[in-house]
């Protein structure tokens, strides 16, 4: 890479590096010219800019990443980053928002701390039965289309637990808003990652994590705004939980009327004309606003080997559907996990484990734990067991109300901690790797939960927490890059989901595990999690090597 390509902006536009289809003819094509980053060798490389009455090369039989690398690099992908970004952060808040709410829904809802731990496990049940079912018809139905069902599943169901009037109804409110959430987590970086050419993959899928740094800042800051307001009394939190659902049903509408298919998807799915269509529109928002930049898009045919074609044929009636469906399932599942990737599913399946059951078991209990520090002092472990359960029970709102905004700052400061983590994703990812990233962050946020044991202050704590979210959250984005490049486009919306189903039950088991252990300590699930993350680092470095590899 020169110099020049390696200081240019991120989202600024690049032209065609590097692709290799067949030429059929036009004039000054040879590729002599000089391009954004020196002089082309490639005999087939197109001319870049064009000359003004220069005819467009007409580019034969080109592959995904080919036809990818001739749409250029600018408008439409930062549009798209925008789009799944907003999906992703609607994602964490709705995910986020229940451990927010439970310093004052469990008075209006009488809940025990047990009562609470059900709560954040019964959203990551939904997760976990949608991540397996969505991600399946995700490879074989379409990347689009099963984005828009499941952020309005998301989003509707979110959206009736506010007005939930008992705590069984709003947990099976939740559980609905789970299953949704669990379809569009990780179908949403498959989609993402199919449209970005490989120079830029590692970077712009760190970019699109970091959306969900805004999605916790997103939903911190709503709690913070409204939950403590005395005008809303006690229907606060049901006003946060409403307001938290607007992101999934306005994410839900984008997909449905702003944005195509995976070319990807519709390449290996025979739909080769569609693909086309789609590489057109994204030439064309590309070079938009370029002087002299070509008017057509130079590709005139795609190409899809045999091997890599799927012909999608689903049949008629519920009953054939379900088994269809179940034995595409399966089968996916023996090619995950027997295959020649068996040893690499297992390895993630490991991690994916370990670092859910770290942060989901941390992250939905800090606000609960920042309150403990305040109304106790000291470290959130070492606060005697408080008789909340019974009074809450008992109607004794005292406990609840007024609410304590300093939890909430906390919160929100923990979350905006994820900056420097995603920052350094977006940098190192593309030159380090993802492996590297992701043994030394686990290594190191192991640490930072020791630390949260060991601190004897509210600041301690809080520093503690901070440092663990923006090591963490580099694991995070280094799992989204290594899960994509390491898995073929029929395979990779179903490994996402299987992992994430793997990360739903480290979730749930941590949420029950803090949720009965909180009253006598908290040292037990806390030293737990640091051991865990200590051992998914092992693991990790054991992991093949996937950096700027080309998508299967």
């Amino acid at each position: 890479m020169s110099e020049r390509e390696a200081t240019r902006p991120l989202l600024g536009l690049t032209g065609p590096r590097g692709a290799e289809c067949g030429s059929r003819g036009g004039r000054g094509g040879r590729g002599d010219r000089e391009g954004p980053g020196g002089p082309r060798s490639s005999p087939h490389a197109p001319a870049w800019p064009p000359d003004g009455d220069a005819e467009p090369l007409d580019y034969d039989g080109c592959s995904h990443e080919e036809a990818l690398e001739h749409t250029g690099f600018g408008r439409f992908h930062a549009w798209l980053l925008v789009a799944c970004g907003w999906a992703n952060a609607s994602d964490a808040v709705e995910i986020l928002c229940v451990s927010f709410l439970l310093p004052t829904a469990r008075c209006d809802l009488h809940l025990s701390t047990a009562d609470m731990g059900w709560l954040t496990a019964c959203m990551f049940i939904g997760m976990m039965m949608g991540g397996c079912v969505w991600g399946a018809l995700a490879d074989s139905s379409g990347r689009r289309k099963v984005l828009v069902y499941s952020l309005a599943v998301n989003g509707i169901f979110s959206a009736l637990s506010s007005l939930a009037p008992s705590f069984l109804l709003f947990l099976l409110m939740r559980l609905g808003s789970g299953l949704g959430v669990g379809g569009s987590l990780p179908v949403i970086f498959s989609y993402f990652s199919e449209f970005q050419p490989r120079r830029w993959r590692g970077a712009m899928v760190s970019a699109l994590a970091t959306f969900w740094m805004g999605g916790n800042i997103l939903a911190a800051g709503l709690a913070w705004l409204i939950i403590p307001l005395p005008a809303l009394g006690v229907w606060s939190w049901r006003v946060f939980v409403a307001v938290c659902s607007v992101p999934s049903l306005t994410s839900s509408v984008a997909f449905a009327c702003c944005l195509p298919e995976s070319p990807k998807f519709l390449m290996q799915t025979g739909q080769e004309e569609a693909a086309l269509a789609v590489f057109r529109r994204i030439f064309t928002h590309n070079h938009r606003s370029m002087p002299g930049a070509r008017r057509a898009f130079p590709v005139s045919r795609l190409e899809v080997s045999v091997s890599d074609r799927h012909a999608v044929s689903i049949p008629l009636g519920i009953l054939a559907q379900v088994v269809y469906y179940s034995r595409m399932m399966v089968g996916r599942l023996r090619k995950m996990f027997c295959g020649s990737l068996g040893r690499s599913s297992w390895a993630l399946s490991s991690i994916f484990f370990s670092i859910s059951f770290g942060y989901y078991g941390l992250w939905m209990w800090l606000p609960e734990l920042f309150r403990r520090s305040e109304e106790h002092g000291g470290s959130p472990c070492s606060t005697p067991p408080s008789n909340h359960t019974d009074v809450a029970s008992a109607g004794n709102w005292t406990l609840c109300y007024p609410v304590k905004t300093i939890v909430y700052m906390d919160g929100f400061i923990t979350a905006a901690a994820n900056l420097p983590g995603n920052i350094l994703s977006i940098l190192l990812m593309g030159r380090v790797g993802g492996r590297l990233l992701l043994g030394a962050s686990l290594l190191l946020s192991g640490g930072c939960v020791f630390l949260l044991w060991a601190v004897c202050t509210r600041l301690q704590s809080l520093a503690a927490a901070c440092l663990f979210s923006a090591i963490s959250v580099v694991a995070w984005n280094a799992l989204d890059v290594i899960g994509i490049e390491m898995y073929p486009t029929m395979l990779r919306s179903s490994a996402l989901g299987v992992f994430t189903g793997v990360a739903r039950i480290a979730a749930i088991l941590a949420s029950l595990l803090f949720g009965a252990l909180l009253e006598t300590s908290c040292t037990v699930p806390i030293l737990l999690i640091a051991a865990l993350l200590v051992c998914g680092s092992i693991v990790g470095l054991c992991l093949p090597e996937t950096k700027n590899s080309e998508l299967q």
